[in-house]
Protein backbone atom coordinates (compact mmCIF):
# COMPACT_ATOMS: atom_id res chain seq x y z
CA UNK A 1 0.00 0.00 0.00
CA UNK A 2 1.84 3.44 -0.84
CA UNK A 3 0.56 6.38 1.09
CA UNK A 4 0.59 10.16 -0.93
CA UNK A 5 3.01 12.57 0.82
CA UNK A 6 1.05 14.21 3.69
CA UNK A 7 1.31 17.52 4.89
CA UNK A 8 1.82 18.00 8.71
CA UNK A 9 -1.93 19.27 8.62
CA UNK A 10 -3.16 16.94 6.72
CA UNK A 11 -1.59 14.42 9.02
CA UNK A 12 -2.89 15.42 11.91
CA UNK A 13 -6.35 15.50 10.29
CA UNK A 14 -6.06 11.90 9.43
CA UNK A 15 -4.44 10.90 12.58
CA UNK A 16 -7.07 12.58 14.78
CA UNK A 17 -9.98 10.89 12.64
CA UNK A 18 -8.50 7.81 12.50
CA UNK A 19 -8.32 7.93 16.60
CA UNK A 20 -11.93 9.31 16.88
CA UNK A 21 -12.94 6.39 14.54
CA UNK A 22 -11.72 4.10 16.10
CA UNK A 23 -13.25 4.86 19.80
CA UNK A 24 -16.50 5.20 18.25
CA UNK A 25 -16.21 1.57 16.43
CA UNK A 26 -15.23 0.55 20.12
CA UNK A 27 -18.46 2.51 21.62
CA UNK A 28 -20.17 0.70 18.86
CA UNK A 29 -19.08 -2.73 19.80
CA UNK A 30 -19.62 -2.26 23.44
CA UNK A 31 -23.42 -0.40 22.58
CA UNK A 32 -23.67 -4.27 20.32
CA UNK A 33 -22.66 -6.41 23.59
CA UNK A 34 -25.34 -4.81 25.93
CA UNK A 35 -27.39 -5.16 23.71
CA UNK A 36 -27.36 -8.71 23.02
CA UNK A 37 -27.31 -8.90 26.37
CA UNK A 38 -30.89 -7.58 27.25
CA UNK A 39 -32.06 -9.38 24.22
CA UNK A 40 -30.90 -12.44 25.85
CA UNK A 41 -32.13 -12.45 28.76
CA UNK A 42 -35.64 -11.67 27.46
CA UNK A 43 -35.37 -14.72 25.51
CA UNK A 44 -34.72 -16.56 28.17
CA UNK A 45 -37.23 -15.38 30.26
CA UNK A 46 -39.72 -15.91 27.21
CA UNK A 47 -38.72 -19.36 27.02
CA UNK A 48 -39.18 -20.27 30.70
CA UNK A 49 -42.63 -18.78 30.17
CA UNK A 50 -43.17 -20.33 27.45
CA UNK A 51 -41.97 -23.78 29.28
CA UNK A 52 -44.42 -23.41 32.31
CA UNK A 53 -47.21 -22.54 30.10
CA UNK A 54 -46.89 -25.76 27.82
CA UNK A 55 -46.54 -27.70 31.38
CA UNK A 56 -49.99 -26.32 32.23
CA UNK A 57 -51.65 -27.02 29.19
CA UNK A 58 -50.38 -30.24 28.83
CA UNK A 59 -52.23 -31.12 32.61
CA UNK A 60 -55.58 -29.78 31.51
CA UNK A 61 -55.42 -31.91 28.48
CA UNK A 62 -54.85 -34.44 30.68
CA UNK A 63 -57.46 -34.09 33.16
CA UNK A 64 -60.03 -33.13 30.57
CA UNK A 65 -59.29 -36.55 28.53
CA UNK A 66 -58.44 -33.91 25.55
CA UNK A 67 -55.61 -33.70 22.81
CA UNK A 68 -52.80 -31.86 23.58
CA UNK A 69 -51.82 -29.98 19.85
CA UNK A 70 -48.37 -28.85 21.19
CA UNK A 71 -46.77 -32.27 22.08
CA UNK A 72 -47.48 -33.09 18.12
CA UNK A 73 -44.78 -30.02 17.47
CA UNK A 74 -42.18 -31.82 19.76
CA UNK A 75 -42.74 -28.71 22.48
Amino acid sequence: MTVATLTDKQKKFYEDAHRQTKEEIKEIDGQIEEELAKVKERLAALQEAKKAALQMHSATCMRLGTKNEFEEEGE
